[in-house]
Order: C-alpha cells, then structure tokens, then sequence
C-alpha cells in the first residue's frame, strides 16, 4: 500500500513511518517543518527516514489548499491517509489560537476533502485527536461514550471538532475515518515542549523542575510503541460500511494506567541517577488534574495490549536523550 503520513517529520509520525516502511509499505510523508519547537529536530527525524526504500518527503502544509488539492491531482495510488500533522500544546493554545485554527480546523479540512477527492481508492482516513477532549471529565477511566463537549483549552476544542467533522463526511461521502485519541505519548525522538522531554533535560542539567497543581497530578503515560502498534491496527482495520451508519469510530489509545506524576518523576530520576528540584506551582490555565484511558473497546475490537509500563520506558526516553544531546 501506499499511505499518506501527514506530521511525517513529527514525533509519533516518525515512528508510525518507520513502522509502516519496516512492513513493506510506501510512505508519502509530508509536514511544514514550523518552528513551534526545535526545526532541527524534525530534520533529524527526517533524516533517519530518508535512506528507506520507498519513502519521500514533500515540505508541504496541510493547510495549504493547492498543495493538498495538487496531491489528489497527481494521482499518487493513496490507500490511506494518517493524519497526524496538527498544531499541538495545550498551554501554546492560550497565547497562539490562530495556530489552532489554521493547522488544525482548515488544514483538517483539506485532508477531508482530499480523502473525499481520492474516494474508494482511499480505504481508510486515520486521524489524530486528544485525550484533551476529554477536559476535566472527573469521571475516570475516560470513555469515548462520554460527550466530551466541555473542552478546557482550545487545542482540545479544535481535537474534538475534528471528531465532528470525519464523522460528518463519514456521514456524507461514506469516507471511512477512525480517530485516535492519543493519552500522553513519550518515548525517544519525542516532543521538546512535553513533560518527559523538559523534566529530563531538567534533571541532567541540575535545574528546577517547575511541577502543577503542587504535584497532585495524574496522567496516563503511553509509550511511542504501543502507540503505534494501535495506530497502524486501526489503520487495517477500516469501519465497516452498511450504508446507514456513518462508517467512523473513535477510540481511546492509552496505556490503561493513571500514573502519579511524582512517580513518574521518580522514574525518570533512577534513570537520570540523580534527584530531581521540584518547584510546586498551582494548575494551568486548560490543563486537567487526571487522564485515565478506557480502552476496552479497541482492545475488544483490534486486539490492542499496551505492554510498556514507565519502569520500561522511562530508561529507553532517558537513554535516547543522552545519546542524542550528548549529555
């Protein structure tokens, strides 16, 4: 097969590419390399993807209607769209809302259209949403039947209004789509602006780490390979179509364990071999106090099993940081 990967310079997306070639499969990768964090990075990521058989990048923003438009023109044999390319952070959304609708409301929008542009020869549009959506629901573990229409922050807002949306042109032009609702992804390549990322390079440089809410705090820690593993099960696996029932479904993609942030801490220094300066802050604006995924459903459906606990991952991260800073 031949699948688009948009966000292909991006963290997860990266490790979704390398998954999906290592297969056999080819890969279009395409992203706008914006300065949101470090462009060397996402140039480093590219560069390990570069010399596979079957790859190509093209410097591209899904936002851009022409562009996205001229990939359904020139006729590239699409079998599926990952859509993981999206202006991410939750606290970047509070200062930086256009980012959000730009990258995430349009460029969305041009995925749609194109997967509808494509149509039988696109079998499934896999999309990225947020365990965001979920606000502060209270009500854990978080269940995709929850109604998730309290969003706390704006990046959670456009998260969810993609949902809408693939369901619409589910609805509408019988696209299949399925939305991951990702919980706290970490692990090596990850993101510079996420706790894992600022609390290591913290930690090895002997500064403060600044921890919310006081500490109390509790999230849902992923690991980048039980991430992917779920994505590309759900990439094989398009919803069924009885023309009736819009052919979209939602899943939560976590790890099924709340962990302590403190713990987490705690694990990252035993990694690092050595303690950790906490400064205790109160919570966020748009941030939540727990993230807890429910994931019987993909579990009953796709055979997902998350088999990474922070004890593993943490010192797979930790290692990967080092190597890669020279630290």
């Amino acid at each position: 097969m031949t699948i688009l990967v948009t966000g292909a310079a991006g963290f997860i997306g990266l490790h979704v590419c390398e998954a999906l070639l290592a297969r056999g499969d080819r890969v279009v990768g395409i992203d706008n390399l914006n300065d949101y964090y470090d462009v060397a990075l996402k140039r480093a990521r590219l560069a390990r993807l570069a010399p596979c058989d079957g790859f190509r990048f093209e410097p591209l923003d899904i936002a851009d209607t022409a562009a996205i438009q001229g990939l359904a023109a020139r006729q590239d044999g699409f079998t599926a769209i990952v859509n993981l390319a999206a202006q991410a952070g939750v606290r970047y959304s509070i200062d930086h809302p256009r980012s959000y609708i730009r990258s995430n409301l349009d460029g969305f929008l041009e995925i749609l259209e194109l997967a509808r542009a494509l149509g039988p020869r696109c079998r499934h549009l896999v999309y990225a949403s947020s365990s965001s959506v979920y606000g502060d629901a209270g009500t854990v573990p978080f269940s995709t039947e929850e109604r998730c229409d309290t969003p706390v922050s704006l990046y959670a807002a456009t998260k969810r209004s993609n949902e809408l949306m693939a369901h619409t042109y589910s609805h509408l032009y019988r696209v299949k789509a399925t939305g991951l609702r990702y919980f706290t992804v970490y692990g090596p390549w990850g993101r510079p602006d996420m706790a894992p990322f600022l609390f290591t390079k913290a930690i090895l440089a002997g500064e403060t780490l600044r921890v919310f809410n006081h500490g109390d705090m509790r999230r849902d820690f992923t690991y980048i390979d039980d991430i992917v593993a779920g994505t590309l099960a759900a990439l094989d696996h398009p919803p069924d179509d009885d023309g009736t029932a819009a052919p979209h479904r939602v899943y939560n993609l976590g790890n099924h364990r709340s962990e302590q942030l403190i713990d987490f801490i705690a694990a990252l220094e035993r990694a690092c071999g050595r303690k950790a300066a906490l400064a205790l802050e109160p919570m966020q604006p748009g941030d939540v106090h727990e993230t807890f995924a429910d994931i019987a459903p993909i579990q009953h459906d796709l055979g997902y099993r998350p088999t990474t606990t922070i004890e593993e991952g943490v010192p797979r991260f930790v290692d990967w940081f080092r190597r890669y800073y020279g630290v």
